[in-house]
C-alpha cells in the first residue's frame, strides 16, 4: 500500500467534506454529540482549515485513492495537534491512520509535541494513539451523557548533536 500526504486545496474541499461526513456520521449517531462532531460540520469549516496560516489540512492518499484527510495546527511553530483526522470506513482498520501519523510526524521535525483529542469510549482509538507514543493527559471534557473527549500528548524527543 502507496501512503502519502498532499496538501489540500480549496479544489479538495468537497471532496474531503464528504469523506469527513461518510467517516464521522457512525459516530454521530452513535453518540448523538450533535455539537461537536464533524459530521455536523459545514464545507466552510473544511474551507478554513485548508486555508488557516498556522495549520494546514492534508489529503490521505493510498494507491492515488483519496481515503481521508488529517489537518493540524500549531502554535509558535513546535506544537501541533490534530484535528481532526478521518478515513472512509472501507479502509479503516488497515495501518492507514498510523502510517499518516508518522508521515505528518516526520513532515514537522521541529515539533516540540504533538496532540490530539478522541472519544474516550472508541477504545481502537485510544489503543491507536498510545501505540504511537501518545499519552492520555488528565484532561477529560465531558460532551453528553454519551461521551467524554480524552485528551493525548506526545512530547518528541530531540536529539542533541
Amino acid at each position: 500500500m502507496d501512503i502519502k500526504l498532499v496538501k489540500a486545496t480549496n479544489s479538495d474541499a468537497q471532496a474531503i467534506f464528504d469523506i469527513q461526513v461518510m467517516a464521522f456520521m457512525p459516530l454521530l449517531e452513535k453518540y448523538q454529540d450533535y455539537h461537536t462532531n464533524p459530521a455536523n460540520e459545514t464545507i466552510e469549516r473544511v474551507i478554513t482549515r485548508i486555508n488557516n496560516p498556522n495549520g494546514g489540512f492534508y489529503r490521505i492518499i493510498v494507491d492515488n485513492k483519496l481515503v481521508g484527510a488529517i489537518s493540524i495546527l500549531w502554535k509558535e511553530g513546535v506544537q501541533f495537534w490534530i484535528s481532526p483526522m478521518f478515513i472512509l470506513p472501507d479502509f479503516q482498520r488497515k495501518g492507514i491512520a498510523q502510517k499518516a501519523i508518522t508521515l505528518l510526524e516526520e513532515m514537522f521535525p521541529q515539533a516540540t509535541s504533538w496532540e490530539l483529542a478522541t472519544i474516550l469510549e472508541e477504545e481502537r482509538n485510544c489503543y491507536l494513539y498510545e501505540k504511537m507514543g501518545y499519552i492520555k493527559t488528565d484532561v477529560k471534557k465531558k460532551l453528553n451523557e454519551n461521551t467524554t473527549l480524552i485528551f493525548f500528548k506526545k512530547i518528541m524527543s530531540k536529539v542533541m548533536e
